[in-house]
């Protein structure tokens, strides 16, 4: 019996899932469940949470363990973006297509046995559905209500500075935190509307491999899935405005990636732009302009699938924030250095507020919002003392911690850069995966690490440690006295405490000790 295309019309969710199968339907009852009765609402409540995304469901989870009244408003499924979208599924597709290109390359680069039979498209999309309904139970409906947590499933509308309406009832609080995050955005593009464009909302629907895909946005979300579909047998072209892919990232580093995806057969043109999107009913046709040197001043291309990731969207329609009194902006809701909002009664976090759209984020900024909201600031603090790392999981993976050589100069902050490869490192050359480097920053004449940037297969599992050094001000001396076992890549922090002693080693230094071993005979 074939499986359904899409839930019933009448379960409650914006986003359909494809296809509802066992494991889609598993996650929909864990994270929107149908025909949830709400419960009788409380005369007022500490907090009141929404969005039941990474930030809410920990500002929540929080605020309940602690003891305060907390109710919890959730419009579209529990998880938000990470579990649903984003984070979860697209690492089970990162991680399968990596065995997939080891599989293919296993001949070439260690003597394996030679693959010559394509793969199971259909059997990964799968396994990324099981996995997703596996862990959604963490963040589901039941658990929080476990909690204690008032649960409400439905549009979330402040009413006034200190009351939220959900579904005619109307929940008054103390305090509330706005926790809604952000949806991809669309472009500009003339015709884009009127074609059906995948986003990271529907891409981890397909069933069936596609055999061209064009991708729009040279971000982190257009890397990763370019580069994985393309180790899944797809024609894939990846158009981007700016002069490299990850613009925010070390220029070098963009490089790298640059490359490994270009060598696991993804066209790149830079520099162009989309003047028109069409769609026939068979396929994308797509119009690009652009002065790059592999970007034509006109061109068409075609694809059967056209994903988009552009940037994202925070998600402040419908939640009537003019009543209560919340400035906000097409950008989000505006915040101070304590995450409160213009009306001091209100925080918001995660992506619906923040700059940085990383689930790590929204965690530790809920861990602050909550004890500035509810504890007057007592155990929170202030955003600007957060030590924040990055990461872009291609392969190899860009990780990133502290300032970027371009922030140091936008601050007139005078840095020393250390810089050491990979292809020295003796395990990365064991895995043949030596194509990476690390580069530390140093506060100018010191060994005070203000930020590094890490490009390796498992850069996103190692960048923890420059973050350790950076939150606690252990200098890159301090890491160099740490023991690093052989071999690892993780060695390569040694490597560039070396090379900084090496480098501090002055001329007068080495005179003193050329007359000290004179002496000492």
């Amino acid at each position: 019996m074939p499986l359904p295309d899409s839930p019933p019309p009448d379960w409650p969710s914006r986003i359909p899932l494809l296809p509802f199968d066992d494991a889609n339907a598993q996650l929909m009852r864990t994270v929107a469940p149908k025909g949830w009765i709400a419960p009788v609402p409380k005369d007022r409540y500490h907090l009141v949470v929404i969005g039941a995304g990474t930030a809410g469901l920990v500002s929540a989870a929080i605020a309940a363990g602690l003891g305060a009244r907390v109710a919890l408003v959730e419009r579209h499924m529990f998880g938000g973006d990470c579990l649903n979208f984003g984070c979860v599924p697209s690492k089970a597709v990162i991680r399968a297509a990596r065995a997939w290109r080891e599989a293919r390359t296993a001949a070439e680069r260690f003597g394996g046995p030679r693959v010559t039979s394509d793969g199971d498209f259909g059997t990964v999309m799968a396994r990324l559905r099981r996995l997703r309904a596996d862990i959604s139970p963490v963040d589901g409906v039941e658990r929080f209500r476990s909690l204690g947590i008032d649960v409400f499933l439905g549009q979330a509308t402040f009413s006034g500075p200190d009351a939220i309406s959900v579904n005619d009832t109307v929940l008054r609080f103390r305090r509330a935190i706005i926790a809604t995050g952000a949806r991809a955005a669309r472009p500009p593009i003339p015709g884009l509307a009127d074609t059906p464009y995948d986003t990271n909302e529907s891409i981890f629907s397909l069933t069936e491999r596609p055999a061209r895909l064009l991708v729009i946005g040279g971000g982190p979300i257009g890397t990763e899935l370019a580069q994985s579909f393309a180790r899944f047998g797809s024609v894939v072209t990846l158009v981007h405005a700016g002069a490299h892919v990850l613009p925010r990232d070390d220029v070098d580093a963009a490089a790298v990636v640059s490359a490994a995806l270009e060598a696991d057969g993804v066209q790149i043109i830079n520099q162009a732009t989309v003047e028109r999107v069409s769609h026939d009913g068979q396929q994308f046709t797509v119009q690009l302009s652009g002065d790059g040197p592999a970007a034509p001043r006109t061109t068409a291309l075609q694809a059967d699938r056209l994903l988009v990731a552009t940037g994202r969207t925070p998600n402040v329609d419908g939640l009537g924030l003019e009543v209560a009194g919340v400035r906000f902006t097409p950008n989000g809701v505006g915040v101070n250095e304590r995450l409160r909002t213009s009306n001091p009664r209100v925080y918001a976090i995660g992506d619906v507020s923040s700059p940085l759209p990383f689930t790590h984020v929204a965690d530790a900024q809920a861990r602050l919002a909550v004890a500035n909201a509810l504890f007057f600031g007592i155990g929170g603090g202030r955003t600007g003392t957060l030590v924040v790392p990055r990461v872009t999981y291609t392969d190899p993976e860009v990780a990133h911690v502290g300032i970027t050589v371009e922030d140091a100069s936008a601050q007139g902050v005078r840095i020393d850069t250390i810089q050491v490869s990979l292809e020295d490192n003796d395990r990365a050359r064991l895995d043949d995966e030596p194509h990476g480097f690390l580069k530390v920053h140093l506060a100018a004449g010191t060994d005070r690490i203000v930020g590094a940037t890490l490009v390796a297969t498992h850069a996103g599992e190692m960048i923890g440690e420059m973050t350790v050094a950076i939150t606690n001000g252990v200098g890159l001396a301090g890491v160099g006295k740490a023991i690093h076992p052989y071999p690892t890549q993780a060695e390569v922090f040694r490597r560039a405490a070396d090379a900084w002693r090496k480098r501090a080693f002055t001329s007068r230094a080495r005179q003193l000790f050329a007359w000290w071993f004179r002496v000492f005979t």
